[in-house]
């Protein structure tokens, strides 16, 4: 597998999906890379604070205050879009 750090949309989404998968007991097939991951209880307040140490850990990068809106996270595909605009922006640990 490619370094994390350079992975395209596709990886990313694989790898995001796979810690989803194993910190929700759910498998492939209840979680898509659109589900609301949050809206439909698959996560809670606990579960996102995992979720971000995890990015941060797994990626190299620095989640700021203003990143933490619904819009960054509320999707296994939304957080691979954040992935790869916060490497875009040069923001790395």
């Amino acid at each position: 597998m490619n370094n994390v750090k350079n992975q395209s949309q596709p990886e990313l989404i694989k790898t995001i999906q796979e810690f989803v998968f194993e910190n929700t007991f759910s498998n492939s097939s209840e979680i898509k890379p659109d589900t609301l991951i949050f809206k439909e209880g698959y996560f809670d307040s606990m579960g996102f604070v995992s979720l971000i140490s995890f990015l941060e850990e797994k990626f190299s990068i620095q989640t700021e205050s203003d990143d933490l809106i619904e819009e960054n996270f509320e999707s296994i595909t939304a957080i691979s879009k954040y992935i790869l605009q916060k490497r875009n922006g040069h923001n790395m640990l």
